[in-house]
């Protein structure tokens, strides 16, 4: 452990002007300069994300940052933000990147929950960078592989300074790897069969964009609304998804089931980025684009994602609806093999869906990292 006064020597300063924001977005940068499993993130989209004018979230969200610096050098930052569409007196923190000291992140944390504290809310909880729906819980298993896209990075220490500072768990995210070669099991066979007959399924219609990215919004917002932490996309939010599908993804990675017509569940395929920029250091320019570009339509990422997924509320607990996640997962599974993608990430799951756990595991799929949701209770000002 640290020497114990070196908080005397530290402040903090909420990010207000451009070259904190820069210190903020590069912080990371020396945090993980060791590391070789961590992947920076693209520096103009990180940017995009925290801007308040551009992000829609912020539509529905209040948010603020800082920046923990020792002798006049950032060593740490957060953000705290309160979502308005699922509040319930919980805020959450977020972006937390620190050195190896304990007094930083006390004094991070502190700053987080005193400015939460004032806006009336009464529990905290974390990381979200910034909402449930982007990068969510904190790396506490799996520290040996770079992430995938659209995915966290941690080190062991941040979960250790964590708990000091007063939090427990309140939720673990699961992130499965499952091989495109599975080997599918009969009994899915079976319940795919039997479904077939009243089940068609189609690829997204990019000529059709508008339309179809709310079908998927309207699908994935009634899948997951009984889920811990549901907070649903408005429709703002799905259009920087579909700006993202609409360049990264081919139409065939992105499958929807019907019956009789209607959309009843769908999934995203995503290449791995990640693998892609991992040499780029979060840089486009000058030649950071074509070299995305290359990797992307000349030599495929060999790993993929898939960040969304899901299957009508009133199938969950009906013999139909395992046939209709495993409909979509094996018509994208062979659109992955046609270009060569040896693994694709299943990720997140939550520790209690038990019922995507199970299909995930009979397809041979295995947990290999897991993200913690901390919390705690805050004191009230009253």
């Amino acid at each position: 452990m640290n020497n114990p006064d070196i908080s005397n020597s530290l402040s903090i300063s909420a990010v207000e002007n451009a070259r904190q924001l820069k210190q903020f977005i590069d912080l990371s940068r020396s945090i993980y300069q060791q590391d070789p499993n961590w992947i920076p993130p693209l520096d103009f989209e990180l940017k995009q994300r925290l801007s308040e004018k551009k992000n829609p979230f912020f539509k529905h969200a209040l948010g603020k940052k800082w920046l923990v610096y020792k002798n006049n050098q950032p060593v740490g930052r957060i953000s705290a933000q309160i979502d308005q569409l699922n509040r319930n007196g919980v805020g959450h923190f977020g972006m937390l990147e620190a050195r190896n000291d304990a007094s930083v992140f006390a004094l991070l944390l502190n700053t987080a929950e005193s400015w939460l504290e004032k806006q009336g809310i009464v529990q905290i909880q974390g990381p979200f960078n910034l909402s449930i729906n982007e990068e969510s819980g904190l790396l506490v298993e799996g520290f040996d592989t770079p992430p995938y896209i659209m995915m966290g990075h941690a080190l062991p220490y941040y979960q250790e300074h964590i708990i000091a500072a007063g939090y427990q768990k309140s939720m673990d995210l699961l992130a499965y790897l499952l091989p495109t070669d599975f080997e599918t099991p009969a009994v899915m066979k079976r319940l795919a069969s039997s479904a077939q007959k009243k089940v068609t399924v189609r690829t997204l219609r990019k000529k059709r964009l508008k339309e179809d990215l709310e079908i998927l919004r309207d699908i994935f917002n009634d899948a997951w609304s009984e889920n811990w932490q549901f907070t649903p996309f408005t429709e703002a939010e799905f259009k920087e998804i579909g700006q993202m599908i609409a360049f990264l993804v081919d139409d065939d990675l992105v499958q929807i089931a019907e019956i009789d017509g209607r959309a009843v569940s769908f999934i995203v395929a995503m290449p791995n980025i990640n693998e892609a920029i991992a040499d780029l250091n979060g840089k486009l320019l000058p030649f950071g684009w074509l070299k995305l570009l290359w990797r992307l339509k000349v030599k495929y990422p060999q790993t993929a994602r898939t960040p969304l997924m899901g299957v009508r509320k009133e199938f969950h607990h009906t013999r139909l609806g395992p046939a209709l996640a495993f409909i979509v997962i094996e018509k994208v599974r062979h659109g992955l093999r046609r270009r060569n993608v040896r693994e694709v990430e299943l990720s997140w799951i939550l520790e209690t869906n038990d019922g995507m756990r199970n299909i995930i595991d009979s397809l041979g799929g295995i947990p290999y990292k897991r993200y913690r949701v901390f919390g705690k209770e805050l004191q009230s000002l009253s």
